[in-house]
């Protein structure tokens, strides 16, 4: 028996690890809903590209303290198991990280919380000035540049790394590392796309699959 076969786990953040959208929960705690679902209806009825939605859902935060996001971000509901299921990643030999959309304010907060390594998908990250979050300038949704500056920050090779998440953007990602996990994903092209389809809502049920399945693409 070899060795546990993915040096690296990316993970999704919206929808993969908050039970919704957790751009939905800031929204609504900074009195923003409407730009949210505005945005959202209008991307799925593919009326914006993921860039424009992107800097919409950016937006929502600009003026806001990223002391105030972290108090949402602690709110906001997510799924069972998170630390517990990156410390047993680390255990078996892998490194955890976020391949997602968000900014650094965030994806900083989701490493400080629960211990992941590292996080990239985006560029054009939203300046913050003593501790007030601006406006998304040139940001652009960037998962595929991500997984490869990951991969080059951690010294592997994309046939090394599991990729779990519920979106497009992460269907996307699926055909290009060893084994792409679709887990709550309610989409069926993302379901398609995936090497395994994963419900519920721990995490530690993904980690379970990923120790007993083997890369698909070795």
């Amino acid at each position: 028996m070899g060795g546990f076969p993915y040096r690296l786990v990316t993970l999704d953040i919206d929808g993969t690890l908050t039970m919704g959208h957790g751009w939905a929960t800031v929204a609504d705690e900074l009195g923003r809903s409407e730009s949210f679902h505005t945005t959202q209806a209008a991307f799925r009825a593919r009326r914006l590209s993921e860039d424009e939605h992107l800097r919409n859902l950016l937006a929502i935060a600009d003026g806001s303290s990223t002391g105030e996001l972290a108090r949402i971000l602690s709110e906001t509901p997510k799924v069972e198991g998170i630390g517990r299921s990156v410390a047993r990643l680390h255990a078996l030999g892998g490194r955890v990280a976020l391949l997602s959309h968000n900014p650094g304010y965030v994806t900083d907060w989701y490493a400080r919380t629960y211990g992941f390594d590292g996080a990239d998908g985006l560029t054009g990250t939203p300046t913050v000035q003593n501790g007030q979050i601006g406006p998304p300038v040139d940001t652009r949704a960037d998962k595929l540049g991500g997984l490869r500056r990951l991969c080059e920050r951690f010294g592997v090779g994309p046939r090394e790394v599991a990729h779990v998440g519920d979106g497009r953007a992460d269907a996307a990602i699926f055909p290009h590392v060893a084994l792409g996990v679709a887990f709550r994903a309610k989409i069926p092209e993302v379901r398609a796309a995936a090497d395994v389809v994963v419900t519920g809502s721990s995490l530690r049920t993904v980690v379970g699959v990923l120790e007993r399945t083997p890369p698909a693409r070795p």
